[in-house]
């Protein structure tokens, strides 16, 4: 284990049975890798607080026969295309569809897209998912 420091924590036996439950229900093989997610989790929020580069998603669902909004979102997703990597576009049954648009900028300007993109009548729900390029998670 190279590089690799141990290191000890207290806590109260509720907290820590608490912590027990979290790392079973996860999946995870023991508490430092549940542990180093977390870590990792609160390394990410703080890049965008930041307004560090980052990556994410947008996914919004939206009724496609909403008047003007297919052109509304075409329209958003150019004005941002500087961030956008990528996008999936599916459909879900007739009159619904789903989209995810992948991207890779500032954290503030990502968050004004998702925005724009949530704010669009006829997009009924809308999640941004925040991620990082990486760099700083070693």
């Amino acid at each position: 284990m190279s590089g690799v420091e141990r290191v000890s924590i207290s806590l109260e036996k509720p907290l820590l049975e608490r912590l027990e439950r979290l790392v079973r229900e996860g999946n995870y093989s023991n508490r430092s890798e549940y542990i180093r997610d977390l870590i990792r989790d609160k390394l990410v929020e703080k890049e965008w607080d930041r307004d560090e580069e980052a990556v994410g998603t947008v996914t919004f669902i939206y009724n496609h026969h909403t008047r003007g909004l297919t052109d509304r979102l075409t329209h958003v997703q150019h004005d941002y295309h500087d961030v956008i990597l990528a996008t999936m576009h599916i459909h879900l049954d007739h009159d619904l569809c789903a989209e995810t648009v992948v991207v890779r900028g500032r954290g503030k300007q990502i968050d004004r897209l998702a925005n724009m993109l949530r704010q669009q009548k006829g997009v009924l729900h809308a999640s941004l998912s925040i991620s990082s390029t990486g760099k700083n998670l070693a």
